[in-house]
């Protein structure tokens, strides 16, 4: 499969998705994605901005959801433009699948919408490819049925996300042999800032820990996948949406320089990206 002009799996360059949590406004959106193209060049990554124009899966009324849904693709339209690389959003309902995919080269299904088979046909229709980020509840294998709701309605393929498995209550467990099964049918993504995410019951809020977002991309990358999924922002701790789970810019960097020497040790037969 292909995201925009980069190709993903099938012994292709790791690629690198990052971004925004959310489009929480357009000069803060356009700089980290600016920016995140100077890192991601200076590493040799092919690199995928991401970020919801809206985070329409909260727990409160009250969190935080962004600019809404045009605003945000109307954004995302000028990052695409200004900085040349594809980019990637969500998609929560059927109905946005469609101008969703007039902006965006990717379109994401969110972890707890995975088996909605409406939505997963709609976006796979577009004729875009589609990222599923695999449930919190589900187990690995499981998540094969909803790539082939792509195949049997898209041509441009699945890309699998592993954010862990929920373990008690609203804790999350990496199991990294889903990276291993998962990949038997699709590339795979390892998204490792959703999976340092915890949230207390009754809390309307996730909290995270981003200490753990290094540890769990390094040992993703030692497993062997395709993509490595990192979520930036200049100031993590006052960031409106799931800022305690997300990276500043030096911490994402002195990771991706760990990433870039872990697979070429892992992965020494990959090619290379051009230029």
């Amino acid at each position: 499969m292909r995201i925009g002009d980069i190709p993903v799996g099938d012994g292709a360059p790791l690629v690198l998705i990052t971004g925004v949590n959310v489009v929480e406004s357009e000069r803060t959106t356009l700089t980290v994605a600016h920016q995140l193209r100077e890192i991601a060049a200076r590493h040799d990554f092919p690199v995928v901005f991401k970020a919801s124009v809206d985070k329409a899966n909260r727990s409160s009324l009250s969190s935080y959801r962004g600019l809404g849904f045009d605003e945000g693709l109307r954004v995302l339209a000028r990052v695409r433009a200004e900085t040349g690389i594809p980019v990637m959003t969500d998609v929560h309902e059927p109905g946005q699948a469609k101008p969703a995919a007039e902006v965006a080269d990717c379109l994401q299904i969110p972890a707890f919408l995975c088996r909605q088979t409406d939505l997963v046909v709609a976006c796979a229709a577009t004729g875009r490819p589609v990222n599923i980020k695999k449930g919190q509840f589900m187990a690995p294998l499981d998540i094969r049925h909803a790539v082939e709701k792509v195949a049997a309605y898209g041509k441009s393929g699945a890309l699998v996300s592993e954010r862990g498995t929920t373990f008690g209550y609203d804790d999350l467990v990496v199991d990294m042999r889903s990276l291993i099964q998962m990949r038997e049918f699709a590339p795979v993504c390892f998204d490792a800032t959703h999976s340092v995410q915890r949230r207390r019951p009754g809390d309307a809020a996730s909290d995270g820990d981003r200490t753990m977002v290094a540890p769990l991309a390094r040992a993703a990358v030692a497993v062997g996948l395709d993509a490595i999924f990192v979520e930036v922002h200049p100031e993590p701790d006052t960031a409106p949406c799931d800022g305690p789970s997300q990276l500043g810019y030096q911490d994402f960097e002195r990771l991706i320089t760990e990433v870039r020497a872990i697979d070429r040790v892992v992965a020494p037969g990959r090619s290379r990206p051009r230029g």
